[in-house]
This record gives C-alpha cells, sequence and structure tokens, in this order.
C-alpha cells in the first residue's frame, strides 16, 4: 500500500526516538484542501481507530485512516537532502493533478470537484 524509502524511514525513526513516547507511530492521511482538491496529512499519533489500517514498513508502525487508504495506495514517501536543508517528498500514483508546492493533489474521480485554496 504504501511505500517510505530507506532514507525517509530513518530520519522517521529519528524524529520518533526525539519525541520520546514509544506509543507513537506515524499517521499519513489526506483531508479535502489544497489548491488541487486533497493536501497530505504526515504526523505523529498515539491513537488508533478501529477503522484505521496500520502495517509496519521495516521496523516502522504506519497508520492510515480508513478514509484516506483509497487515495494513498502505491504512495512512495522519501526524504531528500538539499542546499537549503532537507525534506519529505511524496509521489502518488494515484494523483492526476498536484499542486506546484507538491503538498496538494487531485485523482481522476475527483477532477470536478477541486479546491479554490490556493498553495
Amino acid at each position: 500500500m504504501i511505500h517510505i524509502s530507506e532514507t525517509a524511514n530513518g530520519k522517521i525513526k529519528e524524529m520518533l526516538e526525539a519525541e520520546a513516547s514509544p506509543e507513537l507511530f506515524l499517521r499519513v492521511g489526506v483531508k479535502e484542501g489544497g489548491c488541487s482538491g486533497f493536501s497530505y496529512s504526515m504526523g505523529f499519533d498515539d491513537e488508533q481507530a478501529d477503522t484505521d489500517k496500520a502495517m509496519e514498513l521495516n521496523g516502522l508502525k504506519v497508520v492510515v485512516d480508513e478514509g484516506s487508504v483509497k487515495y494513498l495506495n502505491g504512495l512512495e514517501i522519501d526524504f531528500k537532502e538539499s542546499a537549503m536543508g532537507g525534506g519529505f517528498t511524496i509521489t502518488n500514483p494515484n494523483a492526476t493533478a498536484t499542486c506546484g508546492c507538491g503538498s496538494s493533489f487531485r485523482t481522476a474521480t475527483e477532477a470536478g470537484n477541486p479546491s479554490a485554496e490556493p498553495c
């Protein structure tokens, strides 16, 4: 379902260790908004609903809410270093259009309902 590069996996684990809360896990999802219709959400959480989909990826617990699963199948998360610092990058094979800033997307089934929010 979701693929996390070795680099991103290491960075996420490093960030989790800095939080010093062993019950935390990575939650990935989407929400309506952004200039293309949907925006990604990614952060740490410690509460899991019965309807969430949980997976173990190279020693990292990743949880996706039921409503986001259909938009994230095949999602790839990576971490890139640059002269200006580093950051996570997301490649989504379900996206038919993406925002210039890379934080929002639209799928073929949602193409007729884009949000008017700016990046």
